[in-house]
């Protein structure tokens, strides 16, 4: 989309063994959602893995049973297709239960990532990486806000 490419490090399959796995958003996730073969290849388990979906991320883990006991975050253009398949669409920018976590909106990934590194390694150390990325200026009141929508999830 828009002139970005991405080219395969590995096969989907390897996503199964995974610590964590972060599904993102595209263009085409509807298609993907629609196709068993690609389907039947994810055979995640928020029993062992740390499960997160960026905006229509969120819909391949609802068609795939995931979220059913859960409400979940999205963007609004597939928030239609989420409740479609069965999952109650929050609205805010994050969501958590367990293992499983939705964000909504492109620039609330940085939620996902910090809540894999606090569930991971601890809250210091997702703030610690926060604030190194933060803009200059705004490091303090990026890492609060950042902290502010996971910490009830954690």
């Amino acid at each position: 989309m828009n002139g970005v490419t991405v080219e395969a490090q590995s096969l989907l399959t390897e996503a199964c063994h995974a610590d964590a796995v972060i599904v993102g958003s595209g263009i085409q996730t509807r298609d993907v959602a629609a196709n068993p073969v690609l389907m039947r290849q994810l055979q995640l388990d928020p029993s062992r893995q740390l499960l997160g979906a960026q905006c229509s991320g969120t819909l391949i883990l609802a068609k795939l049973g995931l979220l059913s006991a859960m409400p979940a975050c999205t963007d609004l253009t597939t928030k239609p297709w989420v409740q479609e398949a069965g999952v109650e669409v929050l609205n805010q920018p994050f969501y958590a239960r367990d293992n499983l976590a939705t964000a909504g909106g492109c620039l609330s990934s940085v939620y996902l990532a910090a809540w894999v590194m606090a569930k991971r390694e601890g809250v210091d150390a997702a703030a610690s990486a926060l604030h190194y990325v933060a803009p200059v200026g705004e490091k303090d009141a990026y890492v609060e806000q950042a902290l502010k929508n996971i910490t009830p999830y954690l």
